[in-house]
C-alpha cells in the first residue's frame, strides 16, 4: 500500500484482534474482498446509486467501521447523521432484538403497540415549543416532510409552500421540488409539483448584514403570490446538503415572526441537525425558536427507518381520520431503537461530547484558514464543515480531492454544498477523543497535501 509522506500510516495492530480501537489499514482501500463484492454489486444493483467509498462493511466498533478485509476505518459520516449513537450501539441492539422476538410488525393502523405511543410521548415532551403537541410517525425523512405539508395544507386550506436557497428536503417528487441542488437530486426528474416557491437565506459566514435583507426578500415573495396562499414555510435550522450553513443570528427568529404574522405554518426540518447532533437535543434550540411542526428522522431510529412530525395539537389533529399513515409507519422494531436513543441522550454525555467535538474540529481545522483555497470552518457540535473557495469561486475540486485522499487513508468523509466544495464531518456523538484526533490529523494532512 502506498502512503503519501504527509499522512502517517495507520497504527500496527494485531491483525487478528477484532477489538482494536484505532484506525488500521491492512490493505489499500478498497481491499481485495471489497473489490470482489463491488464487482458483484455492479452486476446486480442499478448504477443510479452513488457511492462515497466502495468498501463493504462487516461490523462496527463505535466510531470505527471494520470492512470485509479487516481494515478499521474512522467514521466521520455516521451514515449521513443516522448512527449518531454509533453503528453498533448495544442498547439499541438489545431493545430491537427483544422486539424482534415478540413480533416484527402489525401495522399501527390495524392493531396498536405501546412503543409507538411512547416515542410520540417523548417527542411531544422534548421538541421545542411550550404548547400541547401531537406526533405522527413515518419511515423516512422525505415522508415526514411530505406529511408536514399535508398537515399544513389541511389545517390552513392553502396550497403554497415556501422553501429556501440551499435547501435539501428529500428525493420524492414533492421534496425534490423543495430541494435546491440540481445535480444529482433533481436532474432529469421533472416536471415537479407546482406551488413551491424559493426564498433567500442569510448565511452567518457570508451575510453579516444579511438577515434584514433576506427577510425582506421573504416578505417580497409572500407579497408577490399572496401571503394568504401559503400553507407552510420549511427550513433546516442548519442546512445540511446545502453546505452545513448556519443561519445568521436573528434570521430564524425573523422567519418565526413572519410565519406568525401571516398564519403560515413554520416547519423546522431537524432531520439531519436534530437528536443531539449540535450539542442540544434540537438545533433550533440554539436560536430560541420553535416550529409549529418539527421534523425528525435519521438519528431518531439509530439506523432503523423511523421519522416523525411533531407539532401543535390543533394542527396535527386538523387532518381527517385516516388521512395520515403508512404500512411501515412507526414500525415497532424501529420504535424500540428510538426509545433506546432517548435513554442514551437523556444521560447527557453524548450532548456534552458533541460540544467537545466542535472544539476539537475548530482547533485542528481553523488554522487552515490561512491557506489559499480554504475559506471557512463552520457548524455546531458534531455537525462541522470546512469550505473550499478562492478568489475565482467555489473549489469543489479541492474538497473532492481532499475527501478522496482522507478516505483512501481510512477516514470516511463526505462532501456537500451546492458546488460540492464543502467537506462535512458527522462523527458518532460518542467518538473517543483519540480516534477523533487521529481522524482530524489525517484529514488535515489530506487537505494540506491537496493544497500544496
Amino acid at each position: 500500500m502506498t502512503v503519501t509522506p504527509e499522512i502517517a500510516p495507520s497504527p500496527v495492530n494485531d491483525p487478528g484482534s477484532v477489538e482494536a480501537t484505532a484506525r488500521r489499514l491492512l490493505t489499500e482501500l478498497p481491499g481485495p474482498r471489497s473489490r470482489e463484492l463491488e464487482a458483484e454489486r455492479r452486476r446486480h444493483v442499478t448504477d443510479a446509486f452513488g457511492i462515497t467509498q466502495p468498501v463493504f462493511i462487516d461490523r462496527a466498533l463505535n466510531a470505527l467501521l471494520v470492512d470485509v478485509d479487516g481494515n478499521h476505518i474512522i467514521d466521520f459520516a455516521s451514515g449521513i447523521a443516522v448512527t449518531s449513537v454509533g453503528a453498533a450501539n448495544p442498547r439499541v441492539a438489545k431493545r430491537a432484538a427483544a422486539q424482534l422476538e415478540r413480533f416484527t410488525h402489525t401495522c399501527f393502523m390495524v392493531t396498536e403497540y405501546s412503543s409507538f405511543v411512547d416515542v410520540c410521548r417523548w417527542l411531544n415532551e422534548n421538541t421545542p415549543g411550550d404548547f400541547e403537541k401531537r406526533t405522527a410517525l413515518f419511515s423516512t425523512g422525505a415522508e415526514a416532510v411530505e406529511n408536514a405539508i399535508k398537515i399544513a395544507r389541511s389545517a390552513t386550506r392553502r396550497p403554497n409552500v415556501l422553501v429556501f436557497d440551499e435547501a435539501y428536503h428529500g428525493r420524492t417528487q414533492l421534496t425534490m421540488a423543495m430541494t435546491a441542488k440540481e445535480n444529482p437530486y433533481r436532474l432529469n426528474f421533472g416536471p415537479f409539483p407546482e406551488s413551491v416557491f424559493r426564498a433567500p437565506t442569510a448565511p452567518a459566514h457570508s451575510s453579516p448584514n444579511g438577515p434584514a435583507v433576506a427577510l425582506q426578500g421573504v416578505e417580497a415573495i409572500l407579497a408577490e403570490h399572496g401571503p394568504e396562499t401559503f400553507a407552510a414555510m420549511v427550513i433546516e435550522p442548519i442546512q445540511g446538503e446545502g453546505g452545513f450553513i448556519v443561519h445568521a443570528p436573528g434570521f430564524l427568529a425573523g422567519l418565526r415572526e413572519i410565519a406568525t404574522c401571516h398564519g403560515i405554518v413554520l416547519v423546522i426540518d431537524e432531520i439531519q441537525a436534530g437528536m443531539g447532533r449540535t450539542g442540544t437535543l434540537f438545533a433550533s434550540e440554539h436560536e430560541g425558536i420553535a416550529g409549529d411542526i418539527t421534523l425528525t428522522a435519521k438519528a431518531l431510529g439509530a439506523g432503523l427507518p423511523l421519522s416523525a412530525a411533531t407539532g401543535r395539537a390543533e394542527l396535527m389533529n386538523a387532518v381527517h381520520t385516516g388521512g395520515l399513515g403508512g404500512t411501515y409507519a412507526g414500525n415497532p422494531v424501529a420504535c424500540e431503537a428510538a426509545l433506546a436513543v432517548f435513554e442514551i441522550l437523556e444521560e447527557g454525555t453524548l450532548l456534552e461530547n458533541a460540544v467537545r467535538v466542535e472544539a476539537a474540529v475548530r482547533a485542528r481545522l481553523e488554522p487552515l484558514l490561512t491557506l489559499e483555497g480554504v475559506s471557512d470552518v463552520r457548524g455546531r457540535g458534531a455537525m462541522m464543515a470546512i469550505e473550499f473557495r478562492d478568489n475565482a469561486g467555489p473549489r469543489g475540486d479541492l474538497a473532492v480531492a481532499a475527501a478522496k485522499k482522507a478516505n483512501a487513508h481510512g477516514v470516511l468523509t463526505l462532501t456537500c454544498g451546492t458546488n460540492s466544495n464543502v467537506i462535512r464531518l458527522l462523527p458518532p456523538l460518542g467518538i473517543e477523543a483519540d480516534v477523533l484526533d487521529e481522524g482530524l490529523a489525517v484529514l488535515e494532512a489530506s487537505i494540506r497535501s491537496v493544497l500544496s
